[in-house]
């Protein structure tokens, strides 16, 4: 047994996501018994002292079933109404499940905006983390019936990666309807061989991994994906076969189940995890070879000049990402210029600031501390 997985039994706050093939039996309409037994263990897990966040899929997919859809729609109003439907029975059932143990629960919808406004984001750490200290179990969602496609978080992996960064937790548990991740796709490979720990960043696990299916916008990239973002704040992502017996408890115990994505960095600052879980950005500064050396291993602010080229239009404040001259991303920030006066600086010395604006706000287009590297 490695390292990492003798720390999983001292890992004290989980956020749990469950896909949307698990709670409705591939379709079938919700899967009660599978949610009951899922909600024992989470029930044995709070006994034993874990904090528990659960982001849970299935409105869509659940109000669909109720519907009598048989294929997922493409419009949005139509995923909207189902999101709506759905949403009522798939609460209704968490609820009666939790209350079986005694224990309380809350219902909290999200959307980007909600994480992309440094209020709205402090507000709903604060109150995740009021609701854990009162010891209820918080049910998070996207918020499907209002949400638009330019604000979608996209999957329901990546919102459990940013509630985990939200509430500093030190395992995200990815419930999916394999045992885990293999080295290549089970279906199609019968020789495919299960992953046991890999480090999150690690660059190969992208193409191992392979595409979503029909109910959900997830597969095995997003889980990847949303395993690194989870390691922003430390914590390490457990891709678990939501169907294997027991499989909370053992993972809980320190069995060796499913696959372990280690968080290879330290946890950043609270603001430069806000930061790194935008989204939504609103340009794009394309950069020297100079620039992304000091940006990588020296740690530096980014000066404008180190940027050969200004895309997109932004204001003062707006996040922009920064890209090598392949249009590889290096990092994302807060700018403190607009695309205009960006475009009359980049590549000129600072000191060159104030005769080409006529005034000088900044020596830095983004400021390190407004800067996070990816």
């Amino acid at each position: 047994m490695t390292t990492k997985r003798l720390q999983i039994p001292q890992a004290k706050r989980w956020v749990v996501k469950i896909g949307s093939a698990l709670l409705t039996n591939d379709g079938k309409g919700l899967d009660a018994t599978a949610i009951e037994g899922w909600v024992a263990q989470m029930a044995s897990l709070r006994k034993q002292g874990i904090d528990l966040v659960l982001v849970s899929s299935g409105a869509v997919a659940a109000g669909m079933t109720r519907l009598g859809w048989s294929q997922r729609p493409t419009a949005v109003h139509q995923l909207q109404a189902a999101a709506a439907v759905g949403q009522m029975g798939l609460v209704q059932t968490y609820e009666a499940a939790f209350q079986g143990y005694g224990l309380q629960t809350a219902q909290v919808l999200l959307d980007h905006d909600d994480l992309s406004s440094r209020q709205r984001y402090l507000n709903a750490r604060s109150t995740l983390r009021t609701l854990l200290d009162l010891g209820v179990v918080p049910v998070v969602n996207e918020n499907d019936t209002v949400v638009t496609d330019e604000i979608r978080f996209g999957d329901n992996d990546t919102l459990g990666a940013l509630v985990a960064n939200l509430i500093e937790a030190d395992l995200l548990v990815i419930l999916t309807d394999q045992d885990g991740m293999y080295d290549r796709d089970p279906r199609a490979h019968s020789d495919a061989q299960l992953l046991n720990e890999v480090a999150a960043d690690d660059p190969r696990l992208e193409q191992m991994a392979g595409g979503g299916g029909a109910l959900g916008r997830g597969g095995m990239i997003t889980k990847v994906r949303a395993a690194r973002v989870a390691a922003r704040s430390g914590a390490d992502t457990l891709i678990l076969g939501g169907r294997l017996e027991r499989a909370l408890e053992r993972a809980a115990a320190g069995e060796v189940v499913g696959t372990l994505l280690c968080a290879s960095q330290q946890p950043q600052a609270a603001r430069k995890r806000w930061i790194s879980g935008q989204l939504q950005t609103r340009g794009t500064l394309v950069l020297d070879a100079g620039a992304v050396q000091v940006l990588r291993e020296r740690g530096r602010s980014l000066l404008p000049v180190g940027v050969k080229s200004v895309l997109g239009q932004f204001t003062r404040g707006d996040m922009v990402v920064c890209v090598d001259a392949e249009g590889r991303e290096v990092a994302r920030g807060l700018v403190n210029y607009s695309a205009d006066e960006a475009a009359r600086i980049k590549g000129r010395p600072s000191a060159d600031i104030l005769g080409l604006l006529g005034y000088k706000d900044d020596d830095e287009l983004i400021h390190r501390d407004n800067l996070v590297l990816i």
